[in-house]
């Protein structure tokens, strides 16, 4: 049943707050309904179909958990589980699995619980919050980045653009690094690998010059780190010649790889800023310098929000802003480019990549892994929605792996490379996809009419009862319309092959 297709619930839980604790599940006695709205919300219906009870409660109740909803008469909870027994339970060819061996990789040699790792920033810095990430199921965390610096934070320092739905699609910061001193981390660092001697310690350091990089890479083995991750490319540092103006010149990148390098016996991956054309030459220059793999993507210099009475951008810090990082589900197509450019690089061929950039979902994980991704950090998505949210990647990538019949998710890393290239020469133009219309499920708004009119080939028509009607000698096979359908009512049909007439760009 596991497809790519968008969820045929999600759409309905809008309303859903994702609550802490959620109310709905305190006044069902008999199944956990915020756990598999969560579930749906994270596009993972069929393990949430999974854990159904046998037999179907919804039917018989008086909609207590509807009732205690902080949203009540907002969420039509009943009507989704009984979507989930009725829609969903009768396509799921796969029962759950019962064990979670197949996540199981590695990082550089290093064993992995599962891909998944908290990437650098303000999700992993403290002893607590690693420690209940840990507990949660993450099979590791790139710590906030440790410095020399003394880092003084702005207020506020986080911004956000909200799609349709009202959820955060584009996130951005102005945090800097640790604002803790190098020995409290390095504190931070002997208790958890003490107390989680299974998880993966991965620090990211950032140095002055390379007798700090040395240093601090020496210092972090010294007190239980498994691996190091050089901070070339924050893109918030109040300094010229640190964070990413080191991942865009390679040379500075080789020479402080080394340094590093050569202060430790573990492995050291160098983490790239995506503000490049290419990030090919700085991976290179990276191995040269003898790391084991590569960190990508961070985030992206952005200017979010800008207010029309005031003139300044957001975050405004007491009437000014700054240019920040840019991160979600927003620059995940930018982050995917960046890893499948490093993955098909023959001159970085063995080396390990521990790719992040928008992952919310276990399909955005997927993505990342096929294009090349050996393991794969997650933020923003975190700081939207908590360390629960490793619940859905595992178990919806681990139900994924049994449906393909795979062994192990390191059957699946670059699988994806050999089907893409860099430019669109080589597509195949002699032939049209027809879109289908389920009238079904069109409810007949005209969307799919409006943008074919106006953003297409004049190729689509509403009849009489407001249905869809298509004209083939106009169909050039875009399938704008599908994109834009509300009611995922339009698919690929019928293929006319034949000579495709010319468009003007």
């Amino acid at each position: 049943m596991i497809n790519n297709s968008p969820s045929i619930l999600r759409s309905d839980m809008i309303s859903c707050a994702l609550c802490k604790n959620p109310p709905c599940s305190q006044a069902c006695a008999i199944m956990n309904p915020g756990e598999l709205l969560r579930s749906i919300w994270f596009r993972n219906e069929q393990t949430a179909a999974g854990r159904l009870p046998e037999e179907n409660p919804c039917l018989t109740c008086e909609g207590a958990c509807e009732k205690a909803c902080v949203r009540a008469g907002e969420v039509p909870i009943r009507d989704l589980m009984n979507r989930l027994y009725y829609q969903v339970l009768p396509e799921c060819e796969t029962s759950l699995p019962d064990n979670e061996d197949r996540l199981r990789c590695d990082l550089c040699g290093i064993p992995l619980e599962n891909p998944f790792l908290l990437s650098s920033s303000v999700v992993a810095s403290t002893y607590d919050m690693c420690a209940r990430a840990f507990e949660a199921g993450w099979a590791g965390a790139a710590f906030k980045t440790v410095s020399t610096l003394d880092i003084h934070e702005a207020s506020p320092r986080f911004s956000a653009i909200e799609g349709d739905n009202g959820g955060i699609i584009g996130f951005k910061n102005i945090e800097q690094l640790s604002d803790h001193s190098v020995p409290e981390n390095m504190e931070v660092f002997r208790r958890l690998k003490k107390n989680y001697p299974t998880k993966l310690i991965l620090t990211s350091i950032m140095g002055q010059n390379e007798a700090e990089w040395a240093e601090l890479a020496r210092l972090c083995e010294e007190n239980g780190a498994d691996a190091i991750e050089l901070n070339f490319s924050c893109p918030n540092m109040a300094a010229d010649g640190m964070g990413s103006d080191i991942g865009q010149i390679p040379e500075l990148v080789e020479r402080y790889t080394a340094a590093a390098k050569g202060a430790c016996h573990i492995p050291v991956l160098a983490k790239l800023t995506p503000n490049v054309d290419s990030m090919c030459p700085a991976a290179e220059a990276a191995k040269r310098g003898g790391a084991d793999g590569i960190s990508a993507v961070n985030t992206i210099k952005s200017i979010v929000g800008v207010n029309m009475h005031t003139f300044v951008s957001a975050p405004a810090v007491h009437g000014m802003s700054a240019v920040g990082g840019y991160s979600g589900q927003a620059i995940r197509p930018i982050a995917l480019r960046f890893i499948s450019e490093l993955g098909k690089d023959p001159e970085l061929k063995g080396m390990h990549i521990s790719a992040m950039g928008g992952v919310q979902t276990w399909q955005d994980a997927l993505e990342f892994i096929l294009m090349g991704g050996g393991s794969v950090q997650v933020t923003t998505s975190v700081m939207q929605y908590g360390y629960r949210i490793i619940d859905d990647l595992k178990t919806g990538l681990n139900l994924y792996l049994t449906e393909k019949g795979c062994s192990s998710v390191r059957e699946l890393v670059g699988l994806g490379l050999d089907f893409l290239s860099s430019t669109t020469n080589v597509l195949e133009r002699d032939t049209v996809i027809y879109p289908t219309f389920d009238y079904s499920r069109c409810i007949g708004c005209g969307r799919c009419e409006i943008s074919c009119d106006d953003g297409g080939h004049q190729a689509i028509q509403l009849n009489e009862k407001r249905k869809p009607v298509l004209n083939g000698k106009k169909c050039v096979g875009c399938h704008l319309c599908m994109l834009v359908c509300p009611q995922n009512a339009i698919s690929p049909g019928s293929r006319r092959v034949g000579k495709v007439m010319k468009t003007q760009a």
